[in-house]
């Protein structure tokens, strides 16, 4: 059995039952909204954020109506924020597929996630718990400041490994935290559980960036982004952050620098790209992989029901070997 087989044997009836709301959400009628929610759905996905809430949700008690509404306002967020996302990074895709921007207009495609948005808030208050109300909303606004947080970090000048992690905390870590943290909330776990969960789901969040960062420096359709995409958007990630960090090379320096002016070509990039390799970059970041991977699997060994620590050792192996 593999990985996402596992993941999803103790809650594959729940899981069902989400995609199938899911999908009534991003359903509208006739017209070009109707076209364009349509062209959202078909991009489908893994579903890890909503698995890990229904997951986490039954590691304290029983997914219920409440649990599902706050699974589906944390995606229908998430999705938002992808779709607002492609027009900041003037992305032509997402995942291998033409991004909403790309396939209709900038115009659209912010409309389209400020409905998408109002969705995720109409399902979130349906769950009539405030605390999840509360949290969902504390969300919107952490992963907002983590996109200025990136923006700002493009034009600063000091390569930082403190702020490459400030950054996929805003931005990655706190989604799956919230998955652990609103799944917990919604079956009434205690606030030590709740604290413990969140821990759990921020470990998870960490690794699933990095890898998605290591994934940069090797070429694959699967992952549907060509090497060194990062660089290209001004972005210097964990891998390279070590490798300039910790070799005295001014010509290096120099290439790191046209990153964050936007002025670097394309074979600049791939030299970059291979001096991080070559100087135990792409090692680094698998090391610091296994860090939080440690601490993810003491949650699993100490706070996980005996019934469901197969679906969440799964989970966490699929995290860190993933390929796509």
């Amino acid at each position: 059995m593999d990985y996402l087989s596992k993941i999803k044997e103790p809650i594959k009836d729940e899981l069902n039952d989400f995609v199938r709301l899911f999908d009534e959400s991003l359903t509208y009628g006739e017209g070009l909204l109707s076209q364009v929610l349509s062209h959202i759905r078909q991009r489908g996905g893994k579903r890890m954020r909503p698995m890990l809430v229904l997951l986490s949700a039954k590691n304290y008690g029983s997914v219920s109506d409440v649990t599902q509404n706050a699974a589906l306002g944390l995606e229908l967020l998430h999705t938002a924020s992808l779709v607002h996302d492609d027009v900041v990074d003037e992305s032509s895709e997402r995942r291998g597929q033409p991004s909403v921007n790309a396939s209709y207009n900038n115009k659209v495609a912010v409309l389209v996630g400020d409905y998408i948005l109002s969705t995720a808030l109409l399902r979130v208050a349906l769950s009539d718990n405030h605390r999840i109300v509360q949290h969902l909303a504390d969300l919107g606004r952490t992963l907002a400041a983590g996109e200025i947080l990136q923006l700002w970090n493009i034009s600063n000048q000091i390569i930082s490994e403190d702020v490459y992690y400030q950054v996929i905390d805003k931005k990655t870590a706190v989604l799956f935290e919230s998955c652990s943290v609103l799944g917990a909330i919604s079956v009434g776990a205690s606030d030590e559980e709740i604290e413990k969960a969140r821990k759990f789901g921020h470990n998870i969040g960490m690794i699933f960036q990095i890898r998605d960062d290591i994934f940069d420096y090797y070429d694959s359709k699967e992952i549907g982004k060509p090497t060194g995409n990062d660089m290209t958007e001004g972005k210097l990630t964990l891998p390279v952050i070590y490798a300039l960090n910790h070799t005295e090379m001014p010509a290096i320096h120099t290439l790191a620098k046209k990153v964050k002016a936007g002025t670097i070509n394309a074979d600049e990039i791939a030299v970059l790209v291979e001096f991080t390799k070559t100087h135990g970059g792409i090692e680094y970041a698998e090391q610091k992989m296994e860090e939080f991977a440690r601490e993810a699997q003491k949650y699993i060994d100490e706070c996980v029901k005996p019934e469901l620590k197969d679906a969440f050792n799964a989970y966490l192996e699929y995290v860190i070997q993933r390929k796509l």
